[in-house]
């Protein structure tokens, strides 16, 4: 009996390892199919949802890689059937650099740009937004969070209480500034201080040039506050209240045309397909990130 069980237990182990080798295969033959072609279309609709990153993959299938979305951004720029390029936005924000990344190439594009802020648009995410030539947002949706944050867990404490002791041992005073092992000092509090200050005044400037704000007029929005999108318009962060109906009418109006929307993302491989069904139906693995690292909040 023990035998037969056996028997049975190395034939699953052995289906299932000849089945993630075909899935292997024939991920490659889907995704060189599936990039054949995008389709007719004259407005090019830009997916930027969950957290804005500079890399992506494997169980980070949520994030929104900013080179990926710049690519997406580029090609819809070089296609001359393309005459205008529709971000569709649902993200609390990400990474400086990721965040810039994207706003700089929706500077740089010769299309007519349009941001469609749905649940979330906040953060880096508004950065993006700001870029555009015009901003269209759910009632309802949020937006705004004009911030930087770069808080950080201490566990100093929780060292103390068992005895554990961290050994400083680094070249240059600041080093290790943001480690959890230990407390800030009131200089290190300081100097971490002034580059989120630097941070956040970028931010600042980039919206007020995007926006055609003042200095004073950003300040006062800047504090990391959120806002409905009916509260957003009233301050001139957002253009007009609607969806995907009102984003689309802003680009027929400017450009005179009957708008044919054509979406722009990178196709999911089999692999990652696959992945992306493992994590919807056991939970994605838990990511813990130790140290300080700023955000846009």
């Amino acid at each position: 009996m023990k035998q037969v069980k056996k028997r049975r237990w190395v034939t699953v182990v052995v289906v299932l390892l000849a089945l993630f080798v075909l899935a292997i295969f024939f991920s490659g033959l889907i995704s060189l199919a599936s990039g054949a072609g995008r389709g007719a279309g004259n407005v090019a609709i830009v997916p930027i949802k969950g957290v804005i990153l500079t890399s992506g993959g494997g169980f980070m299938q949520g994030a929104a890689v900013s080179g990926e979305i710049v690519q997406q951004i580029e090609d819809a720029d070089a296609n001359p059937d393309i005459r205008a390029i529709l971000l569709e936005i649902d993200s609390p924000g990400g990474a400086p650099v990721a965040s810039n990344e994207i706003a700089t190439a929706i500077g740089r594009t010769n299309k007519t740009t349009v941001a469609w802020i749905r649940e979330s648009g906040t953060s880096g995410a508004y950065w993006i937004a700001s870029a555009t030539d015009y901003i269209v947002a759910d009632p309802l949706s949020i937006t705004g969070s004009i911030g930087v944050i770069g808080s950080y867990l201490d566990f100093s404490g929780l060292l103390t209480d068992f005895n554990v002791s961290y050994e400083r041992l680094v070249g240059g005073q600041y080093k290790d500034v943001g480690v959890p092992y230990r407390k800030l000092s009131a200089e290190e509090k300081r100097y971490l201080q002034k580059k989120i200050d630097l941070m956040h005044g970028v931010f600042k400037d980039a919206v007020a040039k995007n926006r055609h704000l003042s200095r004073s007029e950003i300040d006062v929005l800047a504090t990391g506050e959120f806002f409905l999108g009916m509260e957003a318009k009233n301050v001139r962060l957002v253009d007009e209240l609607g969806g995907k109906r009102e984003a689309l009418g802003y680009v027929e109006r400017t450009l005179n045309m009957t708008a044919v929307p054509v979406v722009y993302e990178r196709e999911s491989s089999l692999i990652e397909s696959i992945l992306s069904s493992v994590e919807s139906k056991f939970g994605a693995p838990k990511v813990q990130v130790s140290g300080m690292k700023a955000t846009l909040q």
